[in-house]
Formats: structure tokens, sequence, C-alpha cells
């Protein structure tokens, strides 16, 4: 995609970190705002504290996104002038015009603008009366016809409390064309709830767990007051989709596991947290606020398709305290009956159907599929789960889990062993899905896109986030017994991105931050799990994915910290696929 020239990425950045504050109406919009003495609006004097941002770019059109402050809420309308331009000093102006915005909206002004030119940097501004001016945003155009590459930024699960925002820092500074993200751009919960306690200075707001419309609007004005946040929406423009956080912990399309008994309607709720949504992101919004899967097409290179896996159409997951029998055993019958079910879904038949026909007629190099949670098979010895439940169990009731985290530790281990030299072991080839929140939990839905790409010869890269940790896997069908074909080559891949702050392995296995108990862990899952190349279980970070027609590679880029200002931003680990079939297999880059 096209880059800008002549305005360093950093003086650009400084400017907007300067804040509202030290922005000039520029001479574009100085003409805007002409004698309202008798309208019978409100033109509530206001300044622009929560930034700038852009999302949802197509070759011709983007959306551009800011909020008003205003010094008198109860006013009846603010007025919005805007302005678009090829250079930083707003003097190239290729668009302009007015909005008004009210409390209805929480002050919010999205304007899609059209009539762009593709693969193209643009500079906008927002301005009210009394001189007051938001920072400049930079924004690009998605390219079309022949690419030669497309770099993503790919991120999740940004959870306020947990600590700084330093991942979202080093994405405003890197040389990506767009930021992805994935979903869990706020969390729900109260004050020293997840993760306890909170970080020094980041206790959400409201403290309590949110509810209402009111409520969510006031957790995206404290995460959006974030200067890092800020940078990275001034820089870049963002392709989004919610995952689960965005309502309630463990979303489903009619329920939520953190949404209990008293809280209200469910639905009701819902219907709040996704209006709160589309005020406070750049996206498009139709007459369906419920419906976000979209695509975009980055010329003959890339084609993105983004998903909806939470909150559309997502039957309740399954659960194994479901199928424990007398003996107290999962009854592992049933429960495969339960998972082969083709009647649940993940996506729902609508949404399926746009992502398979998206498919089919897009000729791109690669097809992509950006969603939350993750497609590829972690399939662990059964044994294993049992101690894991119990892990889980006494975390979420405050209690020490130390001593069953090292007699699970010292099981992984020897499980591994055996893996490694007995790999037809029954201990070891008795298996079940570690997390029945992902596709894993959902088999007939994953077989439906794996083999309709297998089908169509597609080149297929997935992206997901959810998990709080890093991975990459090779992409299989399964025939309808549920038995991998791996002798037919990979169908894809998937990469899967570290968190922004929420934490990860580290707190849930409980190796903290022993580097040798890491590795062991990471080496030990990774031999266990036959699809799974790559492994990071603590630090946080982003995704540098890079595309072009000879290969798509991703680097996991990591912040050494959280807990301070003053980080450093490392790629840790980068893999590639190539296209073609016969080569979709991860290689080291």
């Amino acid at each position: 995609m096209t880059q800008p020239t002549g305005v360093s990425r950093r003086s650009f950045l400084k400017s907007v970190a300067l804040g509202a504050g030290a922005a000039t109406v520029p001479a574009a919009l100085t003409g805007c705002f002409g004698d309202d003495d008798d309208d019978d609006r409100d033109l509530t004097v206001f300044v622009f504290g929560h930034g700038v941002a852009s999302g949802d770019p197509l070759a011709d059109a983007v959306i551009i996104w800011t909020r008003v402050t205003p010094d008198n809420a109860d006013g009846t309308e603010a007025e919005v002038a805007w302005v678009v331009a090829r250079d930083e000093a707003m003097t190239d102006v290729v668009a302009s015009g007015k909005e008004y915005t009210d409390a209805e909206r929480d002050f919010t002004v999205k304007v899609d603008v059209t009539g762009l030119q593709p693969g193209t940097t643009y500079y906008y501004q927002f301005a009210g009366k009394d001189n007051a001016a938001s920072p400049v945003g930079r924004t690009q155009t998605l390219p079309a016809g022949s690419v030669d590459s497309v770099t993503l930024a790919v991120c999740s699960c940004a959870n306020y409390p947990a600590g700084f925002f330093n991942a979202y820092r080093a994405m405003a500074e890197s040389d990506v064309d767009v930021v992805l993200h994935l979903g869990d751009y706020i969390y729900e919960y109260g004050s020293n709830e997840y993760p306890s306690p909170d970080a020094q200075g980041r206790q959400p707001e409201p403290v309590s767990e949110i509810l209402t419309l009111e409520q969510y609007r006031a957790r995206y004005a404290q995460y959006r007051s974030d200067v890092d946040l800020q940078a990275v929406h001034a820089s870049k423009p963002f392709i989004c989709v919610w995952d689960d956080h965005e309502l309630a912990n463990d979303a489903y399309k009619n329920g939520a596991q953190n949404h209990n008994d008293g809280e209200g309607d469910f639905f009701a709720r819902r219907s709040v947290a996704q209006q709160a949504y589309h005020e406070w992101l750049p996206i498009r919004t139709g007459a369906d606020r419920g419906k976000i899967y979209r695509s975009f097409d980055f010329g003959n290179l890339l084609s993105l398709h983004m998903a909806d896996t939470r909150m559309l159409a997502r039957d309740k997951p399954l659960s194994y305290g479901d199928f424990i029998d007398g003996q107290g055993n999962i009854d592992i019958n049933g429960f495969s009956a339960a998972l082969a079910d083709t009647s649940r879904t993940l996506l729902g038949a609508e949404q399926q159907q746009h992502i398979v026909g998206n498919m089919i007629d897009s000729s791109a190099t690669w097809q992509v599929l950006g969603q939350q949670v993750l497609m590829g098979r972690i399939m662990i010895p059964i044994e294993l789960l049992s101690g894991l439940g119990e892990i889980q169990a006494m975390l979420e009731a405050g209690v020490d889990a130390s001593a069953k985290q090292a007699e699970v530790a010292q099981l992984l281990a020897e499980l591994a062993t055996i893996k490694a030299t007995d790999p037809s072991n029954p201990r070891v080839t008795a298996v079940a899905p570690y997390n029945l929140d992902a596709w894993d939990g959902y088999f007939p839905a994953r077989e439906e896109i794996l083999r309709r790409a297998q089908l169509l010869d597609k080149n297929l890269v997935v992206l997901a986030g959810d998990t709080h940790n890093a991975w990459a896997s090779e992409l299989y069908v399964a025939d309808d017994s549920g038995n991998v074909q791996r002798d037919q080559g990979a169908v894809g891949v998937e990469f899967a991105t570290s968190s922004v702050t929420s934490p990860g392995f580290e707190t849930y296995v409980g190796f903290g931050d022993n580097a040798q108990l890491q590795a062991g862990f990471e080496q030990a899952v990774t031999t266990l799990v036959d699809d799974l190349k790559f492994l990071n279980a603590k630090s946080r970070g982003f995704m540098r994915v890079e595309f072009t027609h000879q290969q798509a590679k991703c680097d996991w880029v990591f912040i050494d910290t959280i807990a301070s200002k003053d980080y450093t931003a490392t790629t840790a680990k980068s893999l590639k696929v190539k296209p073609g079939k016969g080569q979709r297999r991860l290689q080291e880059a």
C-alpha cells in the first residue's frame, strides 16, 4: 500500500500526543460555521478529548471518527466540521462537510468519506465553534488492481486494568498499513475482578461491572482517553470485530457466562453493548447492528473476510461437566455425538454463506479469515483435562492453586515424553479438545470452511485472538469420523496473536516469570498437539503479518513490560507459508 512521504511517523505521533488543545482550525474549516443565531439547535462549545480514528477502508472510501466533549452535556446538538486532504497541513483538500451529533449518539461523529483514490494516504481533521479543533489523523484507502504487498498489525484483548497499552504504541510506530482488531477492545468487569488486583492508576470506570448503555459508553470513553490507543487510531485505519468482552465473558447468541441472575434481560444488554460499540468504533453501521461480518479486497493480493464467531449465531458452548458419568469420568461417546451435531452452529448459515461465497468469487492469492477464536486443533490427552479444569475452578474461586499447577506441570512433561518416545501409547492417543469455546467445540462448522477452501484450492490464512497467547498451527481437513487427513496436505495455516495486556498461561498454569518453566510448558504442549508448530505462553504484543504473492509471513512482536511506559518491542518469532497446493505449511522465516 502507498506509504506517506515527507512526514516522519514519529513527528506525526508526537503531534497527536500533544492533544486537542494544541491543534488549530485549518484554513479549510475556518469558514464552515456561519451565523447560527436563528438556528434552534444548541451548538455546544466543546473539545475533542477522545482523539480521532479511521476504519473500514475501501479502495474509494473510509470511515473517519471523533467524539466531541461538550461543556454542556444537555445541549441538544453539536455542529462538527470535517475535512480530508492529501497533506498533513490540510491544504490539498479532497472532501469536507459538516455533521451534527447529540447525546443520542453519545456525541460521537462518524463520516463515510467516499470518492477517494485507491492505495492513497489521506489526512483528516475535525473542528467546532470557537476554534476547537481535533488532532490531525492519518489514514489509507485500500489498494486496487495489481498489489505487491500488504502488511497488517493484528491484535486483541486489551484490558485496561491489566497494564499499559504499550503494544498499541508499538503498532502506531510500526510500518503496517492497517490494524486488525480481533476483539475484546474493552472488558466488562468491575474493579479488581479481572485481573486482580488492578494495575496502579488503571482502575476501570465505572468501578462496577457494566450493564447499561451509559456504563458501556463510559467504559469506552475511559479506554479512548488512553494516549497510546489514541495514537494508533490516529495513525492507522482499523478493521474491527467484537469478541465476548465487548458484551460479557463467554457470550453466545442467547446468553453469556458472565451474565447472571439479577443483571437484567440479556438481549437488552446485548443491544446496548452493540450500540456503544458502533458509536465508539470506526466501523460501518448497517440497519442491523448485530451483523458485522464483511469482506475487504486488497487488489489481487488478498481478500479479508471478517467474521463474528461470538454474538451473532454461536450456540452455547459444550461443557465437559455435562457429560460426566456415574464414576466421575467423561462419557466420551455422548460427548463425541454432541460435538458432531451438525445443528450446532458457530457462524450461522447466512454468515457462512457470505464467507464461502466471497471466497468463491475472489481470485486473490490469499483468502484471509479474521475472527476471534482458535481454529487450529488443540487436542490434548484426556487425563490432562480434569487437572486443568481443577486449576481453573480454583483460580476462579480465589483458592491457592500452586500445588495443583505443579502437579499438572509434572503430568504434562510426563505425557510429552511418552508422545516423543511412544506416540501410539493410549495415554497420548486418547485426546479431546482443550477449549470448547473455540472452533474445537464446533467441529462441523470448522470442517465446512476447511473443506470448501480445499475444494476451491484456496490459500487460506486464519487470524485469531482471544486466548492471550501466541500460536501457529497448520490446518487440515477431517473426515466425517473426525480423522484428520494430513496425507492430503494442509489447507492453510493459522496465526494467533497474544494479547495487548490480558494475562495468559503464565497466570493460569502458574510458571509466572520463570523462563525455564515457560519453555518447558511450551515445548510439552507443542509436542503433544500434532498440528501446533509454535506457542508463546506468556508475552504480550501483536502480530505483524506481511502478504506478498510469494508468501505470507508472520512476525510475533512482543512487549517486554506492561507495568511501565518504558518498554522494548522485539520480534521474537517469524514463520511463513507459501501459496499453492502442497506448500501450505509453516516454515521458519
